[in-house]
Order: C-alpha cells, then structure tokens, then sequence
C-alpha cells in the first residue's frame, strides 16, 4: 500500500473513531442524536472524515498545492453525457433488484430526488473524495481491478460499523451483514465509474443519487435483496470495465 493511501486511511478512521467514538459513548449512556442536536457536530464530522482526510492526505504528500486544485480535481464537471447516463443507470440497477426480492416501502415523494440529490453531496457523496479519489486507484497500482475493489469495500464496509451503534443514525438497528452485501455491489459499481470514465465527481454523483433513491424507495432489509443488489452491480461493473469499446466511449 502506498504512503498516500497509508496516510489517508490513518486520517480517515483517527477522525471518525474520535467523532463517532463520543457519539457510541453518548448512546451507551442514553442520549441518541434526537435528544441532544450538539451530538450532530461530531456525528457529522465523523461522516466528513474521508473527505477531511482526502485533502489533508493529498496535502501532506504534494499531491496537491491548494484547497481550490482539490475542489478542482473532487469536482471535474465535464464528461459526456454517456458518462452521466452510466450512473444514473447503475444507480437504479443497484436499487431495482432490491425492490423486487426484498420489496420496499414508500418514503418521500419521487419530486423530493431534486432537492435530495443536492444534499447528499454532504450527506454522503463526499466520501468519494476519499475512497475513489485516493484509496481505488493507489491499490489498483499494485493489485488488480477485482482485488483492490474488494479491499476498498471491506474497509468502507468497517469504517460504517459504527453508525449501527449510534441511537438516531439512520443505520442503528439494521443488519450490518445486508449492509456489508450493498456495500460490495456499490464499491464494484464506483470501482468502475472511476476506470472508465477517470472520474471522482461521477462517483460522487452516484452516491448521491443512490442515497436519495434510497430515501424515496425504502427497501426492506434481508439478505436476498442485498446479495441480487451486489450480484447485479458486480456483473455490469465487469460488463462496462471490460469491454474496450466502451472506454474510448467514456474518455
């Protein structure tokens, strides 16, 4: 593992392991995220903690000069439009296959995804200045697309733990081993956002719109729908990544 990847990884989870570390502390105690809102500073600051440690990490090895190169690089708008159509396609092939194995529930309204994929930006999306932005691509030097993707999905898998012992996080009380199958199915899909078309905002576009979906179609939890999600997302993230033709579409 590189000493950028190193150094991003020792940020990340000293940053989330303080933040969310308090907030457990404060769950085992009794007071959830509703009954103190002071609770959500550390409680998002442990969210932000890839992102942090993205530009911290990226910083300390020269990677970048400055805070608007980084911004920059997160946010690299231009890309065809069969790089945007790709996400939102892998976007609802990850939450179709759930819907129909598992069935859902209905949360908020379909027009609430216009101002919902917005806010995942900072509710989610960001972590991809991290995880896709440093962590995918400095593992794919020394390991193949299929090995470094599985050991990002395990370490994204670990760095959730703890939202499930948080009283008020939106993971609290949901299995974690459902988690861990959605969880390997959305790092194949960002895996290969990030090979074919080089991009981290992509990456953070998807997030965002799988997080909003996921507002909008509650999904139960069982263990069928999360394995037909990661079988689905693994199958088309080799099907894209694969196929030659479709990288010179996407460069």
């Amino acid at each position: 593992m590189s000493k950028l990847s190193k150094d991003y990884l020792i940020f990340t989870f000293s940053i989330m392991l303080l933040c969310w570390g308090a907030c457990i502390l404060c769950s085992l105690n009794g007071v959830a995220l509703d009954k103190n809102y002071l609770l959500y500073i550390p409680f998002l600051l442990g969210g932000w903690s890839p992102t942090i440690a993205s530009y911290i990490a990226l910083k300390k090895n020269k990677e970048i000069s400055e805070l608007k190169e980084w911004i920059k690089n997160v946010f690299d708008l231009k890309h065809n439009v069969f790089s945007y159509v790709l996400v939102v396609i892998l976007a609802i092939l990850f939450l179709l296959p759930q819907c129909f194995v598992a069935g859902y529930e209905s949360g908020a309204p379909l027009y609430a995804i216009i101002i919902m994929i917005p806010m995942m930006i900072v509710g989610g999306g960001l972590e991809e200045a991290g995880w896709r932005y440093i962590l995918q691509p400095e593992l794919e030097k020394k390991c193949s697309f299929t090995l470094s993707t599985l050991i990002v999905s395990v370490i994204w898998w670990l760095w959730h733990m703890p939202l499930f012992f948080i009283n008020g996080a939106g993971q609290y009380g949901q299995d974690y081993l459902v988690f861990g199958l959605t969880v390997l199915g959305l790092s194949f899909a960002l895996a290969s956002i990030r090979k074919n078309t080089g991009s981290v905002w992509l990456c953070v576009l998807f997030h965002c719109i799988v997080n909003a979906l996921s507002g909008i179609y509650v999904v139960n939890d069982t263990i069928c729908g999360g394995a037909a999600a990661a079988a689905v997302l693994v199958l088309l993230s080799y099907a894209v990544t694969k196929i030659n033709s479709i990288n010179r579409l996407f460069s």
